[in-house]
């Protein structure tokens, strides 16, 4: 069976963080932005990340697992909750043992 081969152009134009969200740069940042406000031009020079919606897509072309913008947080808040409660259950001990 042969290799499955990622879309050359997508990936030329996105990069595959560590963590395996997707970013881009802004649609309609290149040129044409004298009619533009300067706020719009500001925001234009953040990196956006993929959302949810377009994720199924992204990994039939690019052939492997990804997380969208929400996932990511929804998993790092799930983290920063379980190590907050670790730390609740030993100065908890740590009390009771005094």
């Amino acid at each position: 069976m042969p290799k499955n081969k990622s879309h050359k152009g997508l990936l030329k134009r996105v990069k595959i963080t560590k963590s395996g969200k997707v970013r881009f740069k802004a649609p309609h940042s290149r040129h044409l932005k004298s009619n533009k406000t300067g706020t719009q031009v500001q925001s234009y020079r953040k990196n956006r990340y993929a959302r949810g919606g377009n994720l199924r897509e992204l990994k039939k072309l690019l052939f492997r697992p990804l997380r969208s913008q929400e996932q990511f947080d929804a998993a790092k808040a799930k983290k920063m909750a379980a190590e907050a409660a670790e730390v609740d259950m030993v100065t908890a001990t740590a009390s009771t043992t005094k």
